[in-house]
C-alpha cells in the first residue's frame, strides 16, 4: 500500500515498519478522500472507536471514545496535537475545529497504550494529530471554497513557501453554519502558522495557531412515554433552550528543537497554550453565565539513544514531562454583571514525570519493550464568594483545598516477525488518570460548594494481536482486557457525591481492520470491533428524589455499543476523478445516567451512509459529498432523567445534508 508512513508513536520519528505495534496511521490522502468533514468523523470509522455529537455542526460539541469508557470517554482516551497533550484539566472537551482537517499530515492512534510515554489520561490510548510541515509542501497558495446544506459556507487559504534551509506555512479558515438544529448557528475561526529552520545543528519548528468559536446552544429533544411526549418526532429540530450561547477562544505556541547525536538523537521542547471560554445558560428563568480561563505552560525534553547492548540492537528513550496549568472561573447571573461575580474559582495544577522505555532486539525477529513512568500530581485550589454580588444571596464558597499525588505505569511488551511484513506482539501494561476540576468541585449534600478530591483511576490492560502489510493492502487484529479501579466518574443518583471512585470495572474487546488493493483502480476497507464493558460490583447509594440503591454488578457501561462495523471503498474511475463511500453502523447502547440498565429504552442501532466524488484537473480541484445519504433520522447521544422515571433527552443529528467544493491552486 505505498512506501513506509513516517510514525512518532515513541515521541521519536519511526517508519510503520519498526514502530510501536498496533498503531494506525490515517494519512493526508485518506482524510482528502474520504467524506468526512471534521477529525471525530475520520475517527469514527475506525476500529474501537465511538464518538458522540450533540448537534453535528462542525464537531462543536464531540466526544471520543476509545474501547469503552462512556461518558468518562473523553478523559481516558489522552488527545495530542503535535504530540503535545489538548485534553485539559476541565470537561470542555477538545475543540476539534481548532484543527481543520486540511491542515493535517496524518493522524496516528496508539491503542491500548501509551501510558508510559505520555501519563495522565491515556488509559485508553493516544490519538496525536499531527499538522502539515512546509518542509514537506511544495511552494505556492490554495484557495478553497465550499457551501452545504444549513447555509453553511467555508473560506480557506493556504500558502507555503519552502526553501533549502527554512520553510514557512500559514493557512486561514472562516466557517460558518446555521446549524441542524433551531438555534445552533456556529461560527468558526482558525488561523495556523508553521516556521521550520535548519540552523546546522538539528532542526527547529515553530507551530502558532489561533482559533475562535462562538455557537447557539439548542438544548435537547425531550421523551417521556407516559405523558405521550416524543419532541424527537414531533419536533426534532426545535430548540429547547433558545437563550443559550458559548464561545471558545484558544491560542497554543510550540517550540521544538531536534538535535541527532553520534548516538541517537535530543529534542527540546516547549510549548504555551492559552483559552478563554464563555457560556451562558437561562435555565428557565435562572440564568448562569460563566467565563474560564485556562493557560498551560509545558516542558518535554527527551532523548532518544540507539547503542548496541551486549551485543544486540537497543533503543532506549528517556524523558521528563512538566505542565503547569492555571484555571480561573468567573460565575455570574448575567454577562453584565460578570465584573462582581458570585464565585470566582482558582486552580492551579502542576503534573511533573520522568519516564523511561527501551526496546531490545534479542534475535532479528525477536524484541522485548520495558518502560516506566512516575508521574507527581499537585492542585491548590480556592473560592471566593462573594455574597452581595448580584444573584448571590442564596450561594455558597468551598473551603480551600490541595492534593498532592504520585502514579506508576509499566509496560512490558514482546514482538516477533512471523514474516518480512507480518507481525505478532503482546503485551501488558498499566495506566492511570487523575480527576480534574472541574469533577472535584461539587456541592455537598446541603448543596454548599466544596472541593471533592477523589483517588487516582488505576487501569491494567493485557493485549495480543497480529498485523500484516503488503502491496495489496494490510490488516490489523487484536484482543486485549482492561481491569479499572477506581474509575472517576460521575454519580447521578446520590446526593453530595457528584463524582466518585467507582467500584471496579472491566473492558474486553475485539478489533479488526484492514484496507485491501482490489483492482488498480479500487481499493476496500473495513473495521470491525466489539466491546464488553460492564461493572464488576458495587451499588451506588442513591437517594429518595432519584433511585435508591442502584445496582452495578453485571450492568453494562452506558454509552459503550457492545458492537460497531465501518466499511469504505475508493474508486479511481480515471485520472482525474475519485468516488469514495462509507458506511458506518454502531450498535444500541444504553443512555447516560443509566447505570442499572432499568430505564428498558436504549439509544437505538444506527446506520449512516456517505459519499464524496472528487475531480482534479491541473490547478483546479472541485468536489461534492452527500452524509447520510439515506436520510437516517437518528441520535448517538440520550441521557436519562434523574428524577422522572420514563423521561429520557435525546440530541438529533443532521439527515442527508450536500456540500460542495472548489479550489485552486497557484504554483
Amino acid at each position: 500500500m505505498g512506501p513506509p508512513v513516517v510514525v512518532t508513536a515513541t515521541r521519536f520519528p519511526e517508519t510503520t515498519g519498526t514502530a510501536t505495534p498496533g498503531v494506525t496511521v490515517i494519512t493526508a490522502d485518506d482524510i482528502r478522500n474520504s467524506a468526512a468533514k471534521t477529525v471525530p468523523d475520520i475517527l469514527s470509522q475506525q476500529a474501537g472507536i465511538n464518538v458522540r455529537d450533540l448537534f453535528g455542526n462542525n464537531a462543536a460539541s464531540t466526544t471520543v471514545d476509545m474501547r469503552g469508557f462512556g461518558a468518562s470517554g473523553t478523559q481516558n482516551t489522552l488527545i495530542l496535537v503535535d504530540g503535545r497533550r489538548v485534553s485539559d484539566v476541565d470537561l470542555s472537551g477538545v475543540q476539534w475545529a481548532a484543527v481543520p482537517l486540511g491542515a493535517i499530515d496524518r493522524i496516528e492512534i496508539v491503542r491500548g497504550s501509551g501510558a508510559v510515554l505520555y501519563g495522565d489520561g491515556a488509559s485508553s490510548g493516544v490519538i496525536n494529530i499531527i499538522t502539515r510541515s512546509p518542509g514537506t509542501q511544495k511552494s505556492g497558495v490554495t484557495v478553497e471554497g465550499s457551501y452545504g446544506s444549513y447555509d453553511t459556507h467555508e473560506l480557506q487559504l493556504y500558502g507555503n513557501l519552502n526553501g533549502e534551509r527554512a520553510g514557512f506555512s500559514v493557512q486561514a479558515i472562516d466557517r460558518a453554519s446555521g446549524g441542524y438544529r433551531d438555534n445552533n448557528h456556529n461560527r468558526q475561526h482558525n488561523l495556523l502558522a508553521d516556521l521550520y529552520w535548519l540552523p546546522g545543528l538539528g532542526e527547529i519548528t515553530l507551530k502558532l495557531a489561533a482559533d475562535r468559536q462562538g455557537i447557539r446552544l439548542p438544548g435537547a429533544r425531550q421523551i417521556q412515554p407516559s405523558l405521550n411526549v416524543n419532541q424527537f418526532i414531533s419536533d426534532k429540530r426545535g430548540a429547547q433552550t433558545p437563550l443559550d450561547y458559548a464561545s471558545r477562544d484558544g491560542d497554543r505556541a510550540l517550540l521544538d528543537w531536534r538535535v541527532p547525536t553520534s548516538f541517537g538523537e535530543f529534542n527540546l521542547s516547549g510549548g504555551w497554550r492559552g483559552k478563554e471560554q464563555k457560556s451562558y445558560f437561562d435555565f428557565s428563568g435562572f440564568p448562569n453565565y460563566r467565563i474560564a480561563d485556562l493557560n498551560v505552560l509545558s516542558l518535554t525534553p527527551r532523548v532518544k539513544v540507539t547503542l548496541p547492548l551486549a551485543g544486540h540492537a537497543n533503543t532506549l528513550i528517556a524523558g521528563v514531562d512538566s505542565y503547569r496549568w492555571d484555571y480561573r472561573l468567573l460565575v455570574s447571573n448575567a454577562p453584565g454583571n460578570i465584573t462582581r461575580p458570585i464565585n470566582t474559582v482558582e486552580a492551579q495544577q502542576q503534573n511533573t514525570a520522568i519516564y523511561l522505555q527501551d526496546t531490545l532486539q534479542l534475535t532479528q525477529r525477536f524484541s522485548v519493550t520495558a518502560g516506566a513512568r512516575r508521574e507527581r500530581f499537585n492542585i491548590d485550589a480556592t473560592d471566593r464568594y462573594n455574597a452581595a454580588a448580584p444573584g448571590g444571596a442564596f450561594g455558597s464558597g468551598a473551603p480551600p483545598g490541595s492534593q498532592s499525588e504520585s502514579a506508576n505505569a509499566f509496560e512490558l511488551g514482546v514482538r516477533y516477525q512471523l514474516a518480512a511484513q507480518s507481525t505478532l506482539h503482546a503485551r501488558s501494561g498499566t495506566s492511570f488518570r487523575f480527576a480534574n476540576v472541574d469533577e472535584i468541585y461539587e456541592t455537598s449534600a446541603a448543596f454548599t460548594n466544596q472541593f471533592q478530591f477523589l483517588r487516582p483511576q488505576k487501569a491494567r490492560t493485557h493485549e495480543v494481536g497480529y498485523e500484516t502489510r503488503g502491496m495489496a493492502g494490510r490488516m490489523r487484529a487484536a484482543l486485549y482486557t482492561m481491569e479499572v479501579r477506581d474509575e472517576i466518574h460521575l454519580d447521578p443518583f446520590t446526593n453530595g457525591t457528584g463524582n466518585t471512585n467507582l467500584p471496579p470495572s472491566r473492558r474486553r474487546g475485539f478489533e479488526l481492520d484492514g484496507q485491501w488493493l482490489a483492482t488498480p483502480t479500487v481499493t476496500l476497507g473495513a473495521a470491525y470491533s466489539h466491546i464488553d464493558a460492564t461493572f464488576r460490583e458495587g451499588v451506588l447509594p442513591g437517594s429518595a428524589f432519584s433511585q435508591l440503591n442502584v445496582q452495578l454488578a453485571g450492568r453494562t457501561v452506558p454509552l459503550v455499543p457492545r458492537n460497531k462495523l465501518s466499511v469504505n471503498a475508493a474508486w479511481a474511475v480515471n485520472a482525474h476523478t475519485r468516488l469514495s463511500a462509507a458506511a458506518n453502523y454502531v450498535g444500541s447502547q444504553f443512555m447516560d445516567n443509566d447505570e442499572g440498565n432499568t430505564l428498558g429504552v436504549k439509544i437505538p442501532a444506527y446506520t449512516v451512509v456517505d459519499l464524496k466524488l472528487t475531480y482534479r484537473n491541473g490547478p483546479w480541484r472541485v468536489g461534492g459529498a452527500i452524509n447520510n445519504l439515506f436520510g437516517k433520522s437518528y441520535y448517538n447521544y440520550a441521557v436519562r432523567s434523574q428524577f422522572v422515571a420514563d423521561r429520557y433527552n435525546v440530541y438529533p443529528l443532521p439527515e442527508r445534508n450536500i456540500s460542495l467544493n472548489v479550489a485552486y491552486e497557484f504554483r
